[in-house]
């Protein structure tokens, strides 16, 4: 009898950890994006761009939990999610914690990220990756040098493929780089899109 009982003890305290493990690493799942979807959507009709799907990219996220999220304005629902690399920021002053949280600068040269709205433009050839880049055009006052910077959307062959928390993704220049598997979905997606789609960095 007791020996059951450990067991049964044993598998309670097994399962409540794997629960709360889980809900830790998709922690991003209780934010409530609601109020970016609504303007977003407003945006998107006012600009005349593609009111389908919009990207939705939470620095505010441990990089090594998904970030990088697809939000479909018809399903009123993400419909994927993966991870996202961010600037190292440490060109210009010391960055000490650039893999624990993003640090933002419009600043040329100055590798950080940019928050705000952009236009994702052209594709185009990328030495990175799978070779596919997409040239983001920044909207805000906050993202303006983005084309002047050569901050796009690519692919990274260190970009993992699955959440590694708690360890890190790797830092770009400034970048939104993704895993090869996920930019490849990325580029069949944009492909068929015929209005500029909207990308837009929040922390």
């Amino acid at each position: 009898m007791k020996y059951l009982l450990f067991v049964y003890l044993l598998f309670s305290f097994c399962e409540s950890n794997k629960i709360k493990n889980s809900a830790t690493l998709n922690s991003s799942f209780n934010k409530d994006y609601s109020r970016y979807h609504e303007e977003a959507l407003a945006y998107c009709k006012e600009n005349n761009m593609n009111d389908s799907y919009y990207f939705l990219l939470d620095y505010s996220i441990h990089s090594g939990k998904n970030r990088f999220f697809i939000y479909d304005f018809e399903k009123q629902k993400i419909i994927n999610q993966k991870l996202v690399t961010h600037g190292s920021c440490d060109v210009f002053e010391e960055n000490t914690d650039k893999w624990e949280k993003a640090k933002f600068s419009n600043q040329v040269d100055s590798h950080c990220a940019m928050k705000g709205k952009y236009k994702i433009g052209n594709r185009d050839y990328s030495s990175w990756g799978i070779h596919v880049k997409y040239w983001l055009h920044g909207l805000e006052p906050t993202n303006s040098t983005a084309v002047k910077r050569v901050v796009v959307l690519h692919s990274w062959n260190a970009v993992s493929t699955k959440e590694i928390y708690p360890k890190y993704s790797p830092l770009s220049w400034g970048c939104p780089a993704v895993s090869n598997e996920f930019m490849q979905a990325l580029d069949e997606k944009l492909k068929q899109t015929n209005k500029p789609v909207l990308l837009w960095i929040i922390a």
